[in-house]
């Protein structure tokens, strides 16, 4: 049995990226035959400016979604980071095994710094430290595989050479693990800017569908979405035709077709955008109209995370008790 760890961070509301490149994966392929864990990394959401309210809230409705969306707690393992101290525990030692040069080469500490240091909010240490807490979540579980977005592949290599320069270090203590894509729409790009990653943290831009956009919300923004300029008609080309291939992406992921065969099939822009917008409302409609009966029974929801987070705690306490006493702390 091959044990499985993933999480979304609760700094937004969740995107048809979040749901097209990690969540439906999740549903489809990884919670069964494999032991899986998912979790709202909300440790994570505190390292940049925040509302503790509104963290609170969409951790909420970040667990109520992976409900919603299929994930079954009789055959997975889903909870919140804070409920589960060994993810804080592993963490420092792991800190005593990452270098600075490894935590500045991270690009999202590269872009999130620099954004914090034009806006003058100032640069939290957790943003530089953060990918060491992200290594601890994975490798408190013994994680074998980990299926993320193409954008959260360099956390993973980093959780890899953790594990690996610790056991050379210490002695055998971590599985190292590896990183799992889906085939389709790995990185659902943004409607208005095809270059640019669907990022539930970028606001309520209109290249941004989220899971709980109302239909006619949907519509709008797929029909507005930037294509490309030109004659060339409906073809699928990431690197010379962006927009349009985003869109066959989308199109492919809800559908299961082929990006550069569907796109034979449309002599314009116009079809195929109306397509992409019925096939996302029909993809997310079953997801929505569960999410709001979740969302009136909230202790149902909140049971669900307190069991989970106690499955969890007993499969990450003998690895970081473990990893504990391999570098070299007494146990009490």
């Amino acid at each position: 049995m091959t044990r499985i760890f993933s999480g979304i961070k609760p700094t937004g509301h969740l995107t048809l990226g979040n749901y097209l490149g990690a969540i439906r994966q999740w549903v489809a392929a990884d919670q069964e035959p494999d032991e899986a864990l998912f979790c709202v990394v909300d440790l994570h959401a505190l390292t940049v400016e925040h509302e503790p309210a509104r963290v609170l809230r969409l951790s909420r409705q970040a667990a109520t979604l992976f409900l919603a969306s299929g994930l079954d707690p009789e055959k997975c393992t889903l909870f919140l980071q804070s409920h589960v101290d060994e993810h804080t525990r592993l963490s420092y030692v792991l800190e005593c095994t990452a270098t600075d040069g490894e935590m500045r080469r991270m690009i999202q500490y590269k872009e999130k710094s620099a954004r914090a240091q034009t806006s003058a909010e100032g640069v939290r240490l957790s943003l530089l430290t953060y990918p060491v807490l992200m290594a601890a979540d994975i490798l408190a579980y013994g994680t074998a595989e980990v299926p993320v977005g193409e954008d959260q592949r360099q956390h993973v290599e980093l959780a890899r050479d953790l594990a690996v320069r610790f056991n050379q270090r210490y002695g055998h203590t971590f599985t190292v693990p590896k990183v799992t894509l889906p085939e389709v729409a790995a990185r659902v790009m943004d409607l208005q800017d095809p270059t640019s990653k669907m990022g539930k943290s970028g606001g309520a831009g209109p290249g941004v569908v989220f899971m709980l956009d109302e239909p006619g919300v949907i519509r709008k923004k797929v029909m507005r979405a930037v294509t490309d300029s030109g004659d060339g008609g409906v073809v699928y080309d990431r690197e010379a035709r962006p927009g349009v291939a985003n869109l066959l992406d989308v199109l492919a992921a809800c559908t299961g077709g082929e990006p550069a065969v569907l796109a034979e099939g449309y002599s314009g822009y116009g079809a195929l955008k109306r397509d992409v917008a019925d096939a996302v409302v029909e993809l997310l409609r079953p997801v929505q109209e569960r999410h709001a009966e979740l969302a009136a029974d909230p202790a149902a929801v909140e049971k669900v995370l307190r069991e989970g987070a106690g499955r969890a705690r007993a499969l990450a306490r003998p690895v970081v008790d473990r990893a504990y006493r391999a570098i070299g702390l007494l146990e009490p």
